[in-house]
């Protein structure tokens, strides 16, 4: 089975979020945005996840710790020049490599895996994760050629008008052949508006190559959604809340008031619970099934047994025993 590696991209600073805290660990329903991605990946059991850190490193390692590795990228010179950081650990190896960014919470282990799946069925070089939308303002623009074959990406900056109007974009995941990868990022120049390495250039030197270039495409474009600043951030926060929600309700919870309930993503909840009005479960919070919580419950990283009624509650690490029917 080939094997597969990671590159998280979580070096920047994120100065659009005005914040002391680096980007990649504001939470989106209770967890740092990169801890979903490597969270996800480490799911999907990928044979090593390499991590660039950049800006206040210290605390992004003490967040994800020793699930990952790591590589240092000291300047901020582009996404090619990032993912160039991980040479030491990766480029003599082979296999497949996805490229992430840290600031992508939203997308699911399920596109992750369908693209990794695409990328060895075509036998391809390079396969971008794209996404149509009708505003595609800010991202770049997938150029194809008469056939349909991928042929480079071109950023917004550097795009002519014809470009701008392309609605197919680049949703910044992608998968390379592992070795082809950090040999062509040896060719990538800083020749464009912004004088940085463009990871997207990797694509137009592969196929200037010869090599096979292809495309998966998500249906969602919220999964390629990117948090550059508070309001973005706010969004992707609403999105998950809701298919969080959405999960639970699915496998067997009633949720009486939506509205209102706020559950963080490392939740879990049993069967037959219902889960009344103002509730927030946050945390490792585990609760059991056929459970009544609320209204007004507030519990963190707290354990309710089978058959618990919890109402006009706030509490942290402990283990309630207050069946139903013997309150």
């Amino acid at each position: 089975m080939t094997q597969t590696f990671a590159v998280v991209l979580a070096a920047g600073k994120g100065s659009r979020m005005k914040s002391d805290l680096p980007k990649v660990l504001h939470p989106v329903c209770g967890k740092p945005m990169v801890q979903h991605i490597t969270d996800k990946l480490t799911n999907l059991n990928f044979n090593q996840i390499v991590t660039v850190v950049g800006h206040k490193s210290d605390m992004v390692k003490k967040q994800l710790g020793d699930t990952v590795s790591y590589a240092m990228q000291n300047e901020q010179l582009g996404t090619a020049h990032a993912v160039k950081m991980a040479e030491r650990q990766l480029a003599e190896k082979e296999g497949t490599t996805l490229i992430i960014t840290g600031d992508t919470p939203l997308v699911t282990e399920e596109t992750l895996e369908e693209l990794l799946k695409h990328h060895q069925e075509t036998n391809a070089s390079a396969t971008i994760l794209t996404m149509n939308t009708e505003d595609p303002s800010g991202y770049g623009r997938i150029i194809r050629n008469e056939q349909g074959q991928v042929e480079r990406i071109v950023e917004q900056k550097d795009a002519s008008e014809e470009e701008l109007a392309i609605k197919e974009v680049n949703s910044g995941i992608f998968c390379f052949d592992n070795k082809q990868l950090f040999t062509s990022l040896q060719k990538v120049s800083t020749n464009n508006n912004q004088s940085e390495y463009y990871l997207p250039d990797v694509i137009e030197i592969l196929k200037n190559e010869g090599n096979i270039i292809s495309a998966s495409s998500t249906d969602d474009v919220e999964e390629g959604l990117g948090v550059n600043d508070r309001l973005q951030l706010s969004n992707a926060e609403q999105i998950l809340r809701n298919r969080i929600l959405d999960f639970h309700m699915k496998n067997g919870v009633t949720i009486t008031d939506p509205t209102t309930a706020y559950i963080e993503a490392d939740v879990t909840i049993g069967q037959d619970t219902t889960i009344e009005p103002r509730v927030h479960l946050r945390g490792k919070t585990k609760i059991g099934s056929s459970c009544v919580i609320g209204p007004d419950v507030d519990l963190i990283d707290f354990e309710a047994e089978d058959k618990t009624k919890i109402s006009n509650f706030s509490m942290t690490n402990d283990l309630c025993k207050m069946p139903i029917g013997n309150e």
